[in-house]
């Protein structure tokens, strides 16, 4: 079985991630800034209840965006010091 087309190209130094390579990677990246803006939203109304909710979707979001990444980033995620693998 082949492995999937990685969406995230990897960071020539350091640890994780670069930037998107596919479009998959950029609508991924772009629905959770979206997400990011409606729970800057949620923040500032004044029921408590509304705020915890928004911070549970801010964790759950960033879970599963993390994951994602990780799991489709190419060569995965290891500390880099600027050479090509």
């Amino acid at each position: 079985m082949t492995e999937p087309k990685p969406w995230f190209a990897p960071k020539r130094f350091g640890y994780g991630a670069g930037l998107p390579v596919t479009w998959q990677g950029w609508a991924l990246l772009g629905g959770y800034l979206a997400i990011l803006a409606v729970v800057g939203w949620l923040d500032h109304q004044t029921d408590g209840r509304v705020r915890t909710i928004g911070f549970a979707v801010l964790v759950a979001a960033t879970a599963t965006f993390v994951s994602l990444v990780y799991q489709r980033t190419e060569g995965g995620w290891k500390w880099r010091w600027g050479k090509r693998d």
